[in-house]
């Protein structure tokens, strides 16, 4: 037990290495998940249909490949196979590296390459000259001009929290988390192994937005809460795409990720934004880059100082991008009935109503 800024009481693991890692809010009390919860959550696991390991997955994926013809390149299963085998930490830490480099003549050749070559749109920019921005991460993560994201004139809506396109919208059935068509994957695995959590949003609903490199990558809130709890989530960085949605099983449960639980006028409301390949890192507008702490499960309660959010309020960011995942209890939302896989979605737009 130790007392971190301003009295606030910490808690942390034994380790020399986690001592140099302690958050920089000082409004949360931070815990390690505890034996039960992992334990919990290693049972859950043990149990789901269809989980393999990594070297079961890539042996069925070679196979596929070889009974395609020696001859025959299959592309999708061949970037699939690459997915098992990539180093993705070590990946992911060299491009944070490059992104984040300010020398002129490295980022002045990346930043308007990839605008070009993924059509960035820099009309709704605070900035639209690109050279003007000191690292590709500033770029990345941008500002928008004041009102390019308006928000509806109805109070009640549940506003779209990122730019991109609906990967997956619907309801939570059996605990279980549509991903893409065959594939789903646990409730529980998701929120981080809390079984008394993933209760909270029991046949409820769901909306996976993925954010595409070309989209804007501010997060900003659904609707109007109070921050509960964060949670971080250690895992692999798989590429989120639609062939891997489609290809690697339990995708989103696997990845790293954090958890962002607010209480709202319509319940609980969770915000999980996932990592991938190559994304350097999550930030949050309370805490920061949040920073792993190694393999486990980590915990930060904000219940001291209560941080409130209002609707379209920025929430973080991704370095490098990837999907935001939003969760409501049940009978609290419904989903605008247009919206399907594939369709284009912006931040502020209205995708749901009050249920009651």
């Amino acid at each position: 037990m130790a007392r971190g800024p301003n009295g606030a009481t910490v808690q942390t693991p034994q380790s020399p290495r986690d001592k140099h890692q302690l958050p920089r809010d000082s409004h949360c009390l931070c815990a390690v998940s505890c034996t039960k919860r992992q334990h919990a959550a290693r049972q859950l696991s043990s149990h789901e249909p269809g989980r393999l390991k990594d070297t079961e997955q890539l042996t069925i994926l070679t196979g596929q490949v070889r009974q395609a013809g020696r001859t025959t390149i299959v592309k999708n299963e061949l970037f699939i196979i690459l997915q098992y085998i990539t180093p993705h930490h070590l990946l992911s830490r060299g491009a944070g590296l490059l992104a984040n480099c300010q020398v002129p003549l490295i980022k002045n050749r990346i930043i308007p390459w990839f605008a070009k070559h993924y059509g960035v749109d820099m009309r709704d920019a605070q900035q639209e000259e690109l050279k003007a921005y000191t690292s590709f991460n500033d770029f990345f993560t941008r500002a928008l001009k004041s009102g390019a994201r308006p928000l509806p004139d109805d109070k009640n809506a549940v506003v779209c929290p990122a730019d991109g396109a609906i990967s997956q919208i619907g309801e939570i059935k059996y605990n279980r988390v549509l991903q893409a068509k065959g594939h789903d994957y646990s409730l529980v695995e998701l929120v981080g192994g809390d079984l008394e959590l993933a209760r909270e949003f029991e046949d409820g609903q769901f909306a996976t937005i993925y954010l595409s490199p070309k989209d804007y990558h501010r997060v900003h809130m659904p609707v109007t809460g109070t921050l509960r709890q964060m949670i971080h989530v250690p895992g692999r960085l798989f590429s989120v795409n639609q062939t891997t949605a489609e290809n690697v099983p339990r995708l989103f449960a696997r990845n790293e990720r954090v958890v962002c639980i607010f209480d709202t006028e319509r319940g609980p409301m969770a915000v999980v934004l996932v990592g991938a390949m190559i994304v350097g890192s999550v930030d949050t507008v309370w805490a920061g880059q949040v920073t792993p702490r190694g393999r486990k499960v980590t915990t930060c309660n904000y219940n001291q100082g209560p941080i409130t959010l209002e609707r379209g309020a920025e929430l973080g960011h991704f370095k490098l991008g990837s999907t935001a995942i939003v969760l409501f209890g049940k009978d609290k939302v419904q989903w605008t009935q247009d919206l399907a896989e594939g369709t284009d979605v912006r931040m502020g737009q209205s995708i749901g109503q009050p249920q009651n």
